[in-house]
């Protein structure tokens, strides 16, 4: 008897897990709306960092990084989540596949990359303020971020960076905490409002990864609907969530948005 090898060429991926839905157009509706929000919110901090040469600061370059980030992360499947709801679109190419998958990833990645760092520009700002702009320079940061994302494209593990970059948050805030405690009052409330923002993108970064992590833990089952709500949190929570913090919080920013808005007024 002579045996033959079968071999399957796959070309196209069909796309399944919402068909559960009772509202699917609701559902993409409402993505669409969060996920232009915060695109066209991203590419405004971007055009702000950019065209002002006041914020060309260390701080402000991770924000813009930041930035840049999110719109690639929030874009690597909510397009395609958008085209299965409203278009009834279900069905992907192997190509297009991979590479959703590997952009997912890197955004993954870089968005716990850029926290952990930004959480040393605040650690190094607070405890150090006098040698801060002599320990983060522009060139420092840039090269930073170029190592990151090159570090981001490697064979690394995802849970290993979570964990990693999480725990260097975490050291960060309590030498951070350690340091406030021996500060007087009107610092701690100055370094307080510094810290808010960044505290704020971290929780809403990590907080549906381990909600994840700990029903899985526990044993508890989650229904398709509640890890696919899980899923779109993560991925459109940060991406809107950063920039408006950011915008609102930062008051060079809050300065640039008012300053754009009087000109809107005395063009009309």
């Amino acid at each position: 008897m002579s045996s033959q090898n079968a071999s399957i060429n796959v070309t196209h991926f069909i796309i399944g897990g919402f068909d559960t839905l009772s509202r699917p157009i609701a559902v993409g509706v409402v993505i669409l709306i969060t996920y232009l929000l915060a695109v066209l919110a991203n590419m405004a901090n971007i055009m702000f960092i950019v065209s002002d040469k006041s914020l060309h600061k260390p701080m402000y370059l991770l924000i813009c990084n930041l930035a840049v980030v999110d719109i690639m992360y929030t874009s690597s499947c909510n397009p395609t989540m958008i085209g299965v709801l409203l278009a009834g679109v279900n069905t992907i190419s192997y190509v297009e596949c991979l590479i959703q998958m590997c952009v997912f990833a890197l955004g993954t990645l870089m968005e716990s990359f850029v926290l952990a760092v930004m959480a040393l520009d605040r650690f190094i700002a607070i405890i150090y303020p006098f040698q801060y702009h002599s320990y983060l320079t522009n060139t420092r940061v840039l090269v930073l971020t170029l190592i990151l994302w090159f570090v981001a494209w490697s064979a690394i593990i995802i849970f290993f960076i979570l964990f990693f970059t999480f725990v260097f948050i975490c050291l960060s805030y309590c030498g951070i905490l350690l340091f406030v405690k021996l500060s007087s009052n009107n610092e701690k409330k100055k370094m307080g409002s510094t810290l808010v923002s960044h505290l704020i993108c971290v929780i809403v970064h990590y907080c549906p990864a381990f909600v994840r992590m700990i029903f899985t833990r526990f044993g508890v089952v989650l229904t398709l609907e509640e890890r696919q709500g899980l899923l779109i949190g993560a991925v459109l929570g940060p991406c809107l969530v950063n920039p408006f913090v950011y915008c609102l919080r930062t008051k060079e920013m809050k300065q640039k948005l008012f300053k754009i808005f009087k000109k809107l007024n005395t063009y009309d």
